[in-house]
């Protein structure tokens, strides 16, 4: 089989992809270039690839499982451009990684709850002044972390709509990889010139600190901004609208979630294993050596791809998988941020995000349901980032 399926079953818009779960857990697959690598469906194996350091992320030693590459910033031979840190392994990822860690602690991001719930708090009041009818993801879901991540690295957020309109070509396998190209490419060209503004006056900011405490290149801090700013507002965007989706699908969950604030924590854990919004090709590492996972022999050279919404379901970690269950107490081991040296540095940005984020809007909004029939809701299922292209509700 050549191609990961991306169509969800009619009604079921929060289940995996048609097709995956019948997939062994670690079975043969072909690649749309004639490889023939690997796809897991299982939690154990997937967690040891991901943990492996005999597996590596580098684009130019992986097979594309998706119908187009998925465009990056490259250097020569097709590496990762320097600064593009997710596409290395240590010790070059090691160095990009141990500069920006420190900015990204748990400490460091509960300074900004205070900020994040002001933001919060004024696209509720611009919702609610607009009046109903609103499409969640433009009103809220995507400016919450958007505005975040802007004030976090120093981005203008009156510039947002470039940036966001550029992200969503270059993640949407629709788009052809000339077009994605081309986005990824402008996107690199605005934050290159934001980097040299940097560099004359220096912003209280995370790029600012990198500009002056370190020696990284113009060339390094606009790759780092790029990573960043793409995935400090992509990824949590679409699971503030998805997760609001599949609450206001669970009227029986919902209404815990809003009578008990002390399932927040776990409801968002919860949410985060019964969405798998990263569902196409994501992740994926190619094997250094021989190595063995799940019973089965994987050779140097193949490439193995794991397929999240299927391992976040997986019945030998999360009993009864299928059902959304905010009290979920195993539901924090999921694998939605990855696991080993490349798990997601902004995990804990975007835990206190949905935390605020989805409190705020159900406590700001009793009697928010959907505006339309909810087969009626667009899907992202051609994104690489699952979730929904409009969300209308009213109240």
């Amino acid at each position: 089989m050549t191609d990961l399926p991306t169509r969800r079953i009619p009604g079921c818009p929060f289940d995996p992809p048609a097709g995956l779960a019948d997939r062994p857990a670690v079975g043969r697959h072909v690649f749309p270039d004639g490889h023939e690598g690997w796809l897991v469906t299982a939690y154990e194996p997937a967690r040891q690839v991901l943990a492996d350091p005999r597996f590596s992320v580098r684009a130019e030693l992986r097979h594309s499982a998706l119908p187009r590459p998925n465009v990056r910033p490259s250097g020569a031979g097709g590496t990762a451009a320097p600064g593009w840190f997710g596409g290395m392994d240590p010790p070059a990822h090691s160095r990009y990684r141990r500069l920006l860690a420190g900015r990204f602690t748990v400490q460091r991001m509960r300074r900004l709850e205070p900020r994040i719930a002001e933001i919060t708090a004024d696209c509720l009041d611009a919702m609610a002044e607009a009046g109903p009818p609103a499409d969640l993801v433009q009103a809220y879901a995507l400016p919450v972390p958007s505005l975040v991540i802007c004030e976090l690295l120093g981005v203008p957020y009156d510039e947002h709509a470039f940036f966001q309109e550029r992200t969503s070509v270059a993640l949407d396998l629709a788009a052809s990889e000339a077009q994605a190209t081309t986005a990824v490419g402008e996107l690199a060209g605005y934050l290159g010139d934001l980097v040299r503004r940097h560099r004359a006056r220096p912003g209280d900011d995370l790029l600012g600190g990198l500009v002056t405490g370190s020696d990284l290149t113009d060339e390094e801090l606009t790759n780092i901004a790029l990573t960043l700013l793409v995935a400090g507002h992509e990824t949590t965007a679409n699971m503030l609208a998805l997760g609001a989706f599949a609450l206001l699908r669970h009227p029986d969950r919902l209404d815990d979630f809003r009578r008990d604030p002390s399932l927040t924590e776990t409801a968002v854990e919860e949410l985060l294993r019964y969405l798998s919004i990263l569902h196409l090709g994501a992740p994926s590492r190619a094997a250094l050596e021989d190595v063995e996972v799940g019973g089965e022999l994987v050779r140097a050279g193949e490439t193995v791809v794991l397929a999240l919404p299927v391992v976040n379901r997986d019945p030998g970690r999360f009993p009864d998988p299928g059902a959304l269950r905010l009290d979920r107490a195993e539901a924090r081991q999921h694998l939605a941020f990855g696991h080993g040296v490349h798990q997601c540095l902004g995990q804990q940005l975007a835990r206190i995000e949905m935390r605020i984020g989805f409190r705020a809007l159900f406590g700001r909004f009793p009697g928010l349901r959907l505006a339309v029939p909810p087969e009626e809701v667009p899907l992202r299922e051609s994104a690489l980032v699952y979730g929904v292209w409009r969300l209308p509700v009213t109240w």
